[in-house]
């Protein structure tokens, strides 16, 4: 999946905002996804990460979100299914591990 410029910039403040609305760090985020801080920052910047990691991200972010009983904001790209998208490697976004 190909973003344009203003779809890559709606989906990093997507990304963004759902982070900050979760509550957690950078720390906790990258325990939890058998990361480091500096990598789930470059995934929420869309920045030296495979193409399946916003995916693995924004699905660990809903998950926490949902668990607090608040309202996820809506994404504008990462919608759906990824399995129906057959170029991601969907065993990658399920094992839901950024390592």
């Amino acid at each position: 999946m190909v973003l344009t410029g203003d779809e890559a910039a709606a989906t990093k403040q997507e990304l963004q905002g759902n982070f900050d609305l979760s509550g957690i760090t950078l720390e906790m985020a990258a325990v939890d996804l058998k990361s480091t801080p500096e990598h789930i920052q470059d995934v929420m910047n869309l920045k030296n990460c495979r193409i399946e990691e916003p995916w693995v991200l924004r699905n660990y972010l809903i998950k926490i979100i949902l668990f607090q009983e608040k309202e996820p904001y809506s994404f504008s790209k990462l919608i759906g299914n990824p399995k129906r998208f057959k170029f991601l490697n969907n065993q990658f976004i399920d094992r839901g591990e950024l390592a």
